[in-house]
């Protein structure tokens, strides 16, 4: 359980991710998913128990979290890369496409306060996916945004997997996103680890699950 922040308590789950392997967590509203992502980015920190992370980490828990609102998009790209940790000459070079991917030309030296949702997820991905972390952590962004963009994200994380050279960890309610990307899953129930085993397997338990609960 996270300290100072009523989250929901976490119990009895167990399990490591190796390199390169894309992990989908799933589960009801409640069942502990983002509490495990903001334990693991380092967000919360856990009363009891062991975390080990080994690598960077490029956390995309929410929507806009970390941008600065009365800041421009441009500062706010340079602040957050620093925060991620990226130096000042890595973040120069890769700002044209981070801009780029979020196709936020046009207001980049607009205060974030003046995005819609839409464009602050768009900022918030385009800077996390440029910072070259091992792993990368995703909570339910992917649903934010136009079909469009959406089809970029899917485009990134896929080329991602491709390249096995860094780790995802994905929390979505889509199963069939989950599917799809994932080479793993796990099924969060009541702050509890209730199946952890491939997509399909975990995704038809959750199915079960739920319609026994309707």
């Amino acid at each position: 359980v996270a300290q100072e922040v009523p989250f929901k308590a976490l119990n009895d789950v167990s399990f490591s991710v190796s390199q390169g392997e894309v992990l989908g967590v799933i589960g009801h509203n409640g069942a502990g998913k983002s509490t495990l992502l903001k334990l693991l980015a380092g967000i919360s920190r856990p009363t009891r128990g062991r975390l080990q992370v080994q690598g960077r980490i490029a956390p995309l828990i929410e929507v806009g979290a970390g941008l600065v609102p009365d800041m421009t998009g441009r500062e706010n790209i340079y602040l957050n890369g620093a925060i991620l940790g990226m130096r000042h000459e890595e973040i120069r070079r890769k700002f044209d496409d981070i801009v780029a991917f979020a196709e936020l030309d046009k207001f980049i030296d607009t205060p974030v306060k003046r995005y819609s949702s839409g464009m602050q997820v768009r900022l918030g991905f385009a800077i996390a996916t440029a910072v070259d972390a091992g792993v990368l952590i995703v909570d339910e962004v992917l649903a934010v945004g136009d079909l469009a963009f959406q089809r970029k994200c899917y485009d990134r994380i896929e080329g991602f997997v491709r390249s096995g050279d860094r780790t995802l960890l994905l929390v979505s309610h889509n199963l069939r996103q989950i599917e799809r990307l994932c080479t793993r899953a796990l099924l969060m129930n009541g702050g509890r680890l209730e199946a952890d085993g491939t997509p399909k397997e975990v995704c038809d338990r959750f199915l079960s699950f739920s319609n026994a609960k309707i």
